[in-house]
């Protein structure tokens, strides 16, 4: 686990990377609730969401830094794996889309062999890589899933499908992986090949953002050719 001084260190350089678009936020760790003591670089839960100037405001709608936020998909995913090791213990393991890292994290924690953490935002990738620290694991970082020439064991995915384009990815993920996990509160009724809905869960969005309970139950939906 990192020393204080290094926390400290790195909490500074995440607010670094959002203040001069958010001027009164803040990254701090947080431990997660229910997740074996994980934790995260996580924007702080008194930031004032309703006092955005409109600058503010078009940065949060336009390049929004999906990083700074554990969203319930993510948290509800991680549980799983925390709660169920066997799913990636000794296994390659891909989290797709990952943010913050937690999957990543979580699958780490739970004894992956390797653990990919793959998302196009560079910004994610650096958060990702400080929260790896933070935690005391180690994750290999990628920024193209196609670029990727391993496949996988196991592959998840959270809160990746609120953009109906990027169902086109349901494909090729069970090209590139034996198994796939998706965890979903946005899309209530996944209709896919080769892929099933087998648990709902409640979860919350940390730091939290009010949402509406539809969208603190998470759908988990299974994939595999097998």
């Amino acid at each position: 686990m990192l020393a204080a001084e290094d926390q400290a260190l790195l909490s500074r350089a995440l607010t670094a990377r959002i203040q001069p678009h958010l001027s009164a936020a803040r990254i701090a760790p947080v431990t997660l609730p229910d997740c074996g003591g994980l934790q995260l670089f996580l924007l702080n839960d008194d930031f004032p969401h309703d006092a955005l100037s409109p600058q503010e405001m078009d940065w949060a709608l336009n390049e929004p830094a999906y990083w700074m936020f554990c969203w319930a998909s993510g948290l509800a995913q991680a549980r799983q794996i925390l709660h169920q090791p066997d799913l990636v213990r000794g296994k390659t393991v891909l989290d797709f889309g990952t943010g913050s890292g937690v999957v990543a994290i979580a699958a780490a924690m739970a004894g992956a062999a390797h653990v990919v953490a793959c998302d196009i935002d560079p910004a994610s990738l650096d958060a990702t890589a400080a929260n790896a620290a933070l935690n005391g694991v180690h994750l290999a970082l990628a920024g193209d899933f196609f670029q990727l020439e391993e496949t996988f064991d196991v592959l998840f995915a959270a809160d990746v499908l609120y953009d109906r384009a990027n169902r086109d990815f349901l494909p090729a993920f069970l090209d590139r992986a034996q198994q796939v996990w998706l965890a979903d509160s946005r899309v209530k009724h996944l209709q896919a090949t080769h892929y099933v809905q087998v648990e709902s869960v409640m979860a919350e969005t940390l730091p939290d953002l009010n949402e509406f309970d539809e969208f603190r139950r998470v759908n988990f939906y299974y994939g595999s050719r097998g």
